[in-house]
C-alpha cells in the first residue's frame, strides 16, 4: 500500500468592514436554510416519514423561501453555499 503525504496549510484571512458584514450576512443566510431544513427533516422522522430529498429541500427552503416576505432576504447571497448547506445536512443525515 503506498502511503501518500498530505500537506498541511495555515491561513489567516484579516477581512475589511465591508467583506466582514457580508460574510456575516452569508453565513447567518446559510444556518437559517440549514436550521429550516433540519427542522423539516426531523418533524418528517418523527411522523414515520421519508426523509425528504436534496432536491425537495432545495425547492422548499431555497427556492420558494426566497419568494416569501420573510425570507426574501435569501435573495441578497449566492445560491451555491446554501446549496452546499443542504448536501452537508444530507450527508450528516444519512
Amino acid at each position: 500500500m503506498r502511503q501518500v503525504m498530505k500537506a498541511r496549510f495555515k491561513y489567516r484571512i484579516y477581512p475589511t468592514p465591508g467583506q466582514k458584514y457580508r460574510l456575516a450576512k452569508l453565513f447567518g443566510c446559510v444556518r437559517v436554510v440549514w436550521n429550516d431544513s433540519l427542522a423539516c427533516c426531523q418533524q418528517k422522522y418523527k411522523s414515520g416519514e421519508n426523509k425528504p430529498t436534496n432536491s425537495e429541500l432545495q425547492k422548499l427552503f431555497i427556492t420558494q423561501a426566497k419568494k416569501t416576505e420573510c425570507r426574501e432576504w435569501l435573495s441578497e447571497v449566492s445560491n451555491i453555499p446554501l446549496q452546499q448547506s443542504l448536501n452537508d445536512l444530507n450527508r450528516a443525515l444519512l
